[in-house]
């Protein structure tokens, strides 16, 4: 399974707006400027979004888009579902041979497990700190 730059920037939108949550409307502009991308692609994006009753929009000149969700409510499968569609590896999964058709299955679940049990809030308060340090080569 491949995640398009829709999930990808998606999730960019979500983890965002997760980060100011509760202190108001964020612009998809400070979201673009912030993450170095088109305004116009995450105003597509921002749409389904909307639509699934994930993010509400705010009107006016402080306007913006909001969670309509705690983050530690909304999982990364959520946002994923929404603009990738159904998490499958393998399309025809009941066409094929009992053995090949368990191990598609598995992979299925572990990537619906992942998705569906990392939230926002997870995905917002992760920081660089637990990034193992590259490695140092001595002569």
């Amino acid at each position: 399974m491949k995640i398009s730059t829709k999930g990808r920037y998606g999730l960019t939108i979500m983890i965002e707006l997760a980060k100011k949550h509760g202190e108001g409307p964020t612009s998809l502009k400070t979201i673009a400027q912030a993450n170095e991308l088109s305004e116009h692609y995450l105003e597509q994006l921002i749409a389904p979004l909307r639509n699934a009753g994930l993010v509400k929009s705010i009107r006016g000149a402080y306007g913006g888009y909001e969670l309509t969700s705690p983050p530690s409510k909304i999982t990364a499968g959520d946002v994923i579902r929404v603009l990738e569609g159904p998490i499958t590896p393998v399309e025809g999964i009941e066409d094929e041979e009992p053995a090949k058709r368990e191990l598609w299955i598995r992979i299925r679940d572990a990537i619906k497990n992942v998705l569906d049990n990392t939230t926002l809030e997870d995905l917002a308060s992760h920081s660089n700190d637990h990034e193992p340090e590259g490695y140092m080569f001595y002569i």
